[in-house]
């Protein structure tokens, strides 16, 4: 029988991971996310040889992805203080589109998708759970954070 030493490892170091995660991003679910992300990327890499090896790459691939979660915030801070200086004047030929883009600014690509499937195509989540091959749960998390991004992102604009 093969030895996984990756996923015997995550499960030992999960907690300590986490922990980084959190000193890093300061947000459970981002650091949840983080943890989740870091063990897709190394699971897709291919198979550990030691446990040892699994541990160091596990912290190694964990900052890493902290990192560019930390930048991503920044660049959404940036288009954030351009959606301010970019009111919104109400007038009869108001651009939809202009402003669906502007109340989706920030969303992942992920999160764009099911967002598009959801209210474009007037999908339900088990729909779309299906053809993304992710779970109703999941497409349900997903849309909460959307519907709180665009929620954030109106409110900027209603300033």
């Amino acid at each position: 029988m093969k030895t996984d030493h990756l996923t015997s490892t995550f499960m030992a170091l999960r907690q300590r991971l986490h922990r980084s995660a959190l000193a890093y991003l300061k947000d459970d679910d981002d650091a949840r996310d983080a943890l989740q992300d870091t063990f897709e990327r190394l699971w897709k890499s291919g198979d550990m040889e030691s446990d040892s090896e699994a541990s160091s790459k596990l912290f190694v691939a964990l900052k890493n992805v902290c990192i560019d979660r930390i930048r991503r915030k920044r660049s959404v801070a940036m288009e954030e203080a351009h959606l301010v200086s970019m009111k919104i004047e109400p007038s009869s030929g108001e651009d939809m589109e202009r402003l669906e883009s502007l109340l989706t600014a920030g969303l992942t690509q992920v999160q764009k998708h099911i967002y598009s499937l959801s209210v474009h195509y007037s999908m339900d989540y088990k729909d779309i759970a299906e053809r993304l091959n992710m779970t109703e749960g999941a497409i349900r998390t997903q849309m909460c954070r959307v519907r709180k991004k665009i929620s954030d992102n109106y409110k900027i604009l209603d300033r």
